[in-house]
């Protein structure tokens, strides 16, 4: 996988609500990922209400390169297999699996996709100044 970052997948059975006193924020899609503190947080979860909805993207992608934000990035939702590429690149480092989604096809997105000449929130510089 490309830079550094392994997305996780984990089972929608699996997946735990932060309780009280977890570091956890949980980020609306309305919400602007600039404003709020990263102060003592370890994980954010942002929410996909429905496949077509990019925001959380956007939001990972701002967490990432722009607040420089190195805990847990989570994607929680509607999140389909064919999303989870696009999730690693944006800056997701776990991903909450739809109930009906396979992990099995979700990692061999990763097999199928194993490099882009782009950069992206994980390996920022372009494909030719890495090769150089």
């Amino acid at each position: 996988m490309a830079g550094n970052m392994t997305l996780t997948l984990i089972a929608a059975q699996d997946h735990a609500l932060p309780g009280n006193g977890d570091a956890v924020l949980q980020l609306g899609n309305d919400a602007d990922a600039l404003a709020p503190s990263l102060e003592g947080i370890a994980r954010i979860d942002l929410h996909f209400p429905k496949f077509s909805d990019g925001r959380a993207y956007s939001q990972a992608f701002v967490l990432r390169r722009r607040r420089g934000f190195q805990g847990e990035i989570r994607a929680t939702g509607d999140v389909l297999v064919d999303q989870l590429v696009q999730m690693q690149r944006t800056g997701f480092s776990s991903a909450v699996l739809r109930q009906d989604q396979d992990p099995a096809i979700g990692r061999a997105q990763f097999v199928r996709f194993g490099s882009f000449y782009q950069g992206d929130a994980v390996t920022p510089g372009p494909h030719f100044s890495r090769a150089a």
